[in-house]
């Protein structure tokens, strides 16, 4: 039976000699199916990799959250008949924080061999550069969009995380960045470290990981721009 390969993309507007093997542009080139969330950036991507493609010769389905469970064993006919299939998410590694778990998870189930491609993931590169505890952390995706369930879950995060010694690291959307570190710095106790980081792998990259107190003196514009957030309480 063929394989399920996870290629992964650039985190942004980043050179791909900088942040992709050159193997990986070796198995692009072989492939024939692609399962991706969106098939225009996907194209564009694929041709960036691999500049001498012939996109229109290129299969492509879409996965995204609202894919139903018939629909994912139809994208793994192709590996069913002998052809190797690839994965790309929008952003970094497929299967992390990414829909494309589901579809790796079917593989599993139906024996099917499954390769991950190295590359940028955004949620490991700010862990390690965070100064954060590495050893214990968990990934908790989006905070609540409403103020009081926004409330409540930042305080839960920041009291479990000091509890446990745990990193907790979430995301939002670029265009609420603002308000999510205005909440932070308004719920957090001053003494809690807060780690953002924004633009990961581009030449804006900015990392910076202080108190809550210290980041009161000093807040960053990070308006619309690809953030992680890191936080140990304490």
């Amino acid at each position: 039976m063929a394989t399920l390969y996870l290629i992964p993309t650039t985190l942004g507007e980043t050179s791909i000699e900088k942040v992709l093997p050159a193997e990986i542009m070796l198995v692009v080139k072989n492939l024939h199916y692609f399962v991706v969330e969106n098939t225009r950036t996907a194209r564009r991507h694929l041709k960036k990799m691999v500049p001498e493609i012939i996109i229109d010769d290129l299969d492509f389905k879409e996965l995204n959250e609202h894919s139903k469970q018939f629909e994912l064993e139809m994208l793994l006919e192709p590996i069913r008949q002998g052809f190797d299939v690839g994965i790309l998410s929008e952003a970094g590694c497929p299967g992390v924080a990414d829909p494309g778990a589901d579809l790796v998870r079917l593989a599993h189930m139906s024996g099917i061999k499954v390769i991950p491609l190295v590359g940028p993931s955004s949620i490991l590169l700010s862990l390690m550069a965070s100064g954060m505890n590495g050893q214990n952390f968990a990934f908790i995706g989006y905070l609540p969009v409403k103020p009081p369930e926004r409330a409540k879950a930042i305080r839960d995060i920041e009291r479990h995380s000091a509890k446990e010694k745990q990193t907790q690291i979430f995301i939002e959307a670029p265009y609420r960045n603002t308000k999510l570190v205005e909440d932070l710095l308004t719920i957090c106790s001053e003494q809690t470290r807060l780690c953002i980081a924004v633009d990961l792998t581009m030449e804006t990259e900015f990392v910076v990981t202080k108190s809550i107190a210290a980041w009161k003196k000093s807040i960053p514009d990070i308006n619309k721009r690809p953030a992680i957030f890191l936080l140990q309480g304490c």
